[in-house]
């Protein structure tokens, strides 16, 4: 079968559940669905699983293992690129060579990435980044994602954990710790969670009227009272997107990217989100990195079966 025409599975491996997706070599989805996540026995029954929902698909779709590219997979730790992990924090897994046993187990050629950088794959081949070939993808959500992809290819490192944008410092004089066990980190003030934070730090400063007193506090809220023209949720907005801004414009000098996408949870917020950032970014970034573009990630929970796709086709 000419390559063009031949299939790809798309791996999405989360805490909860796996998502899968059968995909044409020009990125139509043919079928996708999800299985549970069994973590229980450090994990050991995750793969064996979805090797089974492989085959059953395989058979359902009558496809032989010359039809296909193979197995693009996406999980939620550092991967090296010889597809081994060492820790994973939600799947159960502590040293494994996922590649290797996915390999044996299916007999299809398999490509293994972390999740955030596979995620950022499937924006630049059928979402915000689409038509570039050097994209930043941060999600904003409870914490703070990030995949950096130059040249079409995704920035690994040496241990795995290329595109960590998260646990960039942004603030030296932080006392609270962040997830990671460090202070300052941008996770603390743009992820959905740090967005509450500095709604909550702000509305204690003084009695400036707000819709947002007495109530339960979002990172929707916020952007909702934003909308509103509320003027305490505008200056929450704008020390949000100062951070986010001046890290944007960090990263901007190190890998010179032709977009940033915005996902996640809190990018629902439209885009006025992008407003608070841009401002700040254009006042920091390098006078040869002002033209990158600004967009919202378009492919949802799919941003990782289809870059996980993307990896497999590509390689």
């Amino acid at each position: 079968m000419d390559n063009r025409n031949k299939y790809s599975f798309g791996i999405d491996v989360g805490g909860t559940t796996v998502k899968l997706g059968l995909f044409q070599a020009n990125g139509i989805l043919r079928e996708k669905w999800e299985i549970k996540t069994r973590t229980q026995d450090a994990g050991k029954h995750i793969l064996p699983d979805i090797a089974d929902t492989i085959s059953e698909k395989m058979k359902e779709h009558n496809l032989h293992e010359e039809d296909l590219h193979g197995i693009g997979m996406g999980i939620p730790a550092p991967v090296n690129s010889q597809g081994v992990v060492h820790a994973t924090a939600n799947i159960g897994w502590g040293y494994k060579e996922v590649r290797r046993e996915l390999e044996e187990l299916t007999k299809l050629k398999v490509k293994v990435a972390n999740d955030a950088n596979v995620a950022a794959l499937g924006e630049m081949w059928l979402g915000g980044g689409q038509g570039y070939c050097n994209v930043v993808l941060a999600t904003l959500g409870t914490g703070v994602g990030g995949g950096i992809i130059v040249r079409s290819e995704g920035i690994i490192g040496e241990h795995g954990s290329g595109g960590e944008i998260g646990h960039i410092l942004v603030e030296p004089t932080e006392q609270e710790k962040c997830g990671c066990g460090r202070q300052g980190c941008l996770e603390q003030y743009t992820s959905a969670t740090g967005i509450v934070r500095l709604a909550k730090r702000r509305l204690q400063e003084d009695d400036t009227p707000s819709t947002l007193r007495d109530r339960e506090l979002s990172a929707k809220e916020v952007f909702d009272a934003v909308k509103a023209n509320d003027q305490v949720a505008i200056e929450i907005a704008r020390t949000f997107g100062e951070y986010l801004g001046k890290a944007f414009a960090t990263i901007s000098a190190i890998v010179d990217p032709a977009v940033f996408v915005i996902g996640g949870g809190v990018s629902k917020a439209g885009k006025i989100l992008l407003e608070f950032i841009e401002g700040p970014y254009h006042k920091h970034a390098f006078f040869a990195n002002q033209e990158v573009k600004f967009e919202l990630a378009k492919l949802g929970n799919d941003a990782g079966i289809c870059g996980a796709a993307k990896l497999i086709i590509e390689e």
